[in-house]
């Protein structure tokens, strides 16, 4: 099993940057694939980013293409969002959610997840 800590979130304003990090402990982060997902209110979860088990491999959603950049350092079990551009349409609390899969696989839905931290909330204002 591995656990899912959320941090970094907060305040910002539109055209501002944040870096949420996603701090793994249990298993070895290596095992597993790693995804982004967000949730506003009233509004069903939905994907941000992800990466795949060496970090080889991303995907990004397209709301968020060439704004979000997601990122892993196995090594000191690590996931990172980087945003940059916020929009207030970003506002939502993110979540880090991990699943243990084959080497190249990445997976852009919630259900394909089976570990998820708590969240941290982002609001953009305008």
């Amino acid at each position: 099993q591995v656990q899912l800590v959320e941090s970094g979130g907060g305040l910002v304003q539109a055209g501002g940057s944040l870096r949420l990090s996603c701090a793994a402990s249990g298993r070895t982060l290596s095992t597993y694939a790693m995804g982004w997902f967000r949730q506003a209110p009233g509004k069903e979860r939905e994907f941000v980013a992800a990466i795949s088990r060496t970090g080889g491999t991303t995907r990004h959603a397209d709301s968020v293409k060439g704004r979000f950049t997601i990122s892993r350092d196995n090594a000191k079990k690590l996931v990172y969002l980087q945003m940059s551009s916020l929009k207030p349409e970003d506002t939502a609390v993110y979540y880090c959610a991990a699943n243990a899969a084959s080497i190249f696989w990445v997976g852009t839905s919630a259900h394909e997840y089976e570990y998820w931290g708590q969240g941290t909330q982002v609001t953009v204002s305008s």
